[in-house]
């Protein structure tokens, strides 16, 4: 149920535009009311031109822009008396539209005004709302969807059929509302909802107690009655989810990246679940998108998958397989069918899976487009229940769906993003990773576009790593797990938690470690097997597991060792460290040989002496390595310094970078390579 949430209080606290960006943060708070990057809001203000004049300008939210977080630089101002001659005009193409519109402008260094500016400057008032309510679109997307809206508004409503957004949309909205007297809402057919008001408490109140109106109205024809009424799906625990859920994502993670890497969502929430395990949800799922805002997010429909978990995961491994081939082959005949001069056909994977007795998974770019699709096709499920509670679900044809797929104007909300960086869509782990080389290579191959997991038994460290990813690169970048290498167990269920996080992994850098340094006189047994334990053991656990996630996801992948300069030069007193890290070196060189025909690159770089910010070294470290070459601990960086040919200092983030480099595509030829980063040490190099 919408909530009215307008608070006197915060709205004087947040006066920009005449209220304009207090109501649209309102509306994007519950997203049944406006959907994610969906709809628009306007003000008609008096403004003051460059000359000093006195203008009316109207303010409309910018492409692409999301009405939650919304702020005053997100939208676009226009002169409007320039605008509303266009109304008397009798047709004008999108491409004539953006460009007249350019010539309105009153802002400068704002983003290009909304797609539906023209709606917004027809609506004679001052303040409009352009909204996406479920509970409106599961009345404007049934056959009788205009009765049903005549018995709840009378002649208060004005009905325009659907026609895809542009002039002729805005234009019949604008004389609909002046031919009729009593307007106070215009429904769109399959679309959505428009309300005015002349202050941005009226409007914001007109359009909340629209929705309620639709909602309640729903709710008496549904009266109590259950649309998705259970199948008999075998109902399984969470636990027993993830664990088929872990066991099958990598296999359809490869199945989804053959033209774009993907990003995958897991959703098996108790809604979800409802809607997957009902009886009809494979025909419902099918008919179409509930919205046209939708379809860049979700495409026109899911695959479904016709499984359940009374058969086996291996007949669902096979069946997601064979899903998305098909699906596939099916978006390539709808373009095909559907396409205009000039279109380029797009990723034709799924956006949305939905399998009966496990939930959803939802697909993007990153983290973020996977998290959209998410949202949007939830919203699907509550609108395809209103429909079916007052009527049947219909959506867009076809060919409407797919001309507001591939609308240049729509398509260019996703060229206001940034170039990809090399690594996007891509998933790391870093082993190691709270601290020193291992952070230092957490935020490069973050600033590389890569998701990046966090594994360290330092958990409050990888975290607070994780926290600075995230905050830096945007939602779910990065996550944080507690992992001891050395312990099977550990590995395996923190591969799995990543594998649930994002659908699988791509690049695994294997940085834990430890540095336990004495003569070999003082060198215990435990010292021994310690460093064997976490350099040895760990690295083969870690490599291992990643070597079984990469031949079931079928994409290569990209392996990276920190070993040391100690593989090939070895320290003094180091024997145990410096044994620990030949042992690396010669594994990685095998793994190597062992993955190269399923594309899988293993390569390692080799530091010296990379103290800053480290958490490798034992306590004691530094005082028994002074010792050891008869100088004070104080004295030890000048004397690493001191001995390299090229006298300069090795920092993690130079270790960092060659990791970067080693893991992307910029070495994408190259397997069992060595890198050396040691400032020159002399004899430090591969022979």
């Amino acid at each position: 149920m919408p909530q009215n949430l307008w608070n006197e209080n915060e709205a004087r606290q947040n006066p920009a535009l005449d209220g304009l960006v207090y109501r649209s943060n309102l509306l994007g708070r519950d997203r049944a009311v406006v959907n994610i990057y969906g709809g628009n809001t306007s003000a008609k203000l008096t403004e003051r031109d460059h000359l000093g004049r006195e203008v009316e300008i109207l303010w409309v939210k910018g492409s692409g822009s999301d009405v939650a977080t919304i702020t005053e630089k997100g939208f676009a101002g226009l002169r409007l008396a320039e605008i509303l001659p266009l109304i008397d005009r009798e047709k004008m193409s999108d491409e004539e539209m953006v460009a007249y519109l350019a010539y309105c402008t009153h802002a400068l260094d704002r983003p290009r005004q909304s797609i539906e500016t023209l709606l917004h400057a027809f609506t004679p008032a001052k303040h409009v709302d352009h909204t996406h309510p479920d509970a409106i679109i599961s009345l404007a997307c049934t056959p009788n969807g205009l009765e049903l809206c005549r018995e709840i508004w009378g002649d208060r409503m004005v009905w325009v059929d659907y026609i895809r957004p542009g002039f002729t949309l805005s234009k019949w909205i604008g004389e609909g509302i002046r031919a009729n007297p009593h307007a106070g809402l215009v429904i769109m057919g399959k679309h959505g909802l428009v309300n005015w008001g002349e202050s941005s408490r009226e409007c914001y109140d007109n359009s909340i107690r629209t929705i309620q109106e639709a909602e309640d109205f729903i709710a008496s024809r549904r009266n109590g009655r259950r649309v998705y009424a259970s199948a008999g799906v075998p109902q399984l625990s969470a636990a027993e989810r993830h664990q088929l859920f872990a066991q099958v994502l990598p296999g359809l993670r490869g199945a989804m990246s053959k033209e774009t890497p993907a990003i995958l969502k897991v959703d098996d929430s108790e809604r979800v679940l409802e809607f997957v395990n009902s009886q009809r949800a494979a025909t419902w799922s099918q008919i179409g998108a509930a919205c046209p805002d939708h379809l860049v997010h979700t495409k026109r429909t899911p695959l479904f998958v016709d499984w359940t978990p009374a058969d086996d995961v291996a007949a669902l491994t096979a069946k997601l397989s064979a899903g998305v081939a098909q699906y596939m082959a099916d978006y390539r005949a709808y373009f095909d069918q559907c396409k205009h001069d000039g279109d380029a056909l797009r990723d034709p994977a799924p956006r949305v899976i939905l399998i009966p007795g496990l939930g959803m998974v939802n697909t993007g770019p990153d983290a973020l487009g996977a998290d959209v699709s998410n949202q949007l096709y939830q919203r699907a499920i509550s609108v395809i229940e209103g429909s079916q509670s007052v009527g049947e679900f219909i959506s867009l044809t076809p060919q409407e769906a797919y001309d507001v797929e591939y609308w240049p104007l729509e398509l260019y909300k996703l060229k206001l993003r940034p170039t990809p960086r090399e690594q996007a869509g891509r998933i790391a782990i870093v082993t190691g990773g709270a601290s020193g080389i291992g952070r230092a290579t957490a935020r490069r191959l973050a600033e590389d576009g890569a998701h990046v997991a966090i594994f360290d038994i330092n958990l409050e460290g990888a975290q607070a790593v994780a926290e600075e990813l995230n905050k830096r690169h945007g939602h779910h970048r990065s996550i944080a797990l507690h992992c001891n290498v050395t312990d099977e167990e550990a590995v395996a269920a923190a591969f799995q938690a990543v594998v649930l996080a994002y659908g699988g992994v791509d690049v695994v850098v294997s940085n834990a470690g430890i540095a336990i340094s004495a003569p070999i006189e003082q060198t215990s047994v435990a010292d021994w097997n310690k460093n064997m334990d976490i350099l040895g053991k760990g690295y083969f656990l870690v490599s291992r597991e990643a070597f079984r996630l990469w031949r079931q996801q079928g994409m290569g992948g990209s392996l990276v060792y920190v070993a040391s300069k100690n593989s090939v030069f070895a320290g003094r007193n180091a024997a145990a460290y410096s044994a620990a890290k030949a042992a690396e070196l010669h594994m990685a060189r095998c793994l190597a040989e062992e993955g190269g025909s399923a594309g899988i690159r293993v390569n390692s770089v080799l530091p010296d002496a990379v103290l800053q910010g480290s958490g490798i070294w034992d306590a004691g470290w530094r005082e028994a390595r002074a010792k050891s070459y008869g100088i004070k601990p104080e004295e030890l960086d000048d004397y690493y310094r001191q001995r390299t040919t090229l006298k300069v200092n090795v920092y993690p983030e130079n270790i960092a970078e060659a990791i970067s480099f080693l893991a992307g595509p910029r070495a994408s030829r190259t397997t069992g390579a060595s890198i050396t980063v040691d400032g020159g040490v002399a004899g430090a190099y591969l022979r």
